[in-house]
């Protein structure tokens, strides 16, 4: 999965959701995807901005968490989801992805 399909599925759910009152950022290494809910809405796009909090993970990875086929739990333990910043912010990706 290219990061289009993740950036749009991203912001097509972040719009039916209400703003999450901070911001937040998904890095797949060269590419990034910004979420900010610090306004009325979700605001998403492909900016590196410094964000409350930074959730490092690749692509395959996300895809698997956003089908369930990822237990989020498991994913910080074993490595494959790294979180800097904001823990609290961390959370409210669930709400992000459905």
């Amino acid at each position: 999965m290219d990061l289009a399909a993740i950036l749009a599925g991203v912001q097509d759910q972040a719009a039916a959701v209400p703003a999450i009152g901070n911001s937040l950022k998904i890095d797949f290494g060269e590419q990034k995807i910004f979420i900010d809910g610090t306004g009325d809405t979700n605001v998403v796009s492909s900016e590196d901005l410094d964000a409350d909090c930074t959730i490092s993970i690749t692509p395959e990875n996300f895809l698997a968490l956003t089908t369930g086929k990822l237990n989020p739990m498991m994913a910080m333990m074993t490595g494959k989801v790294k979180i800097k910043g904001d823990m609290g912010v961390a959370m409210k990706l669930q709400s992000l992805l459905g």
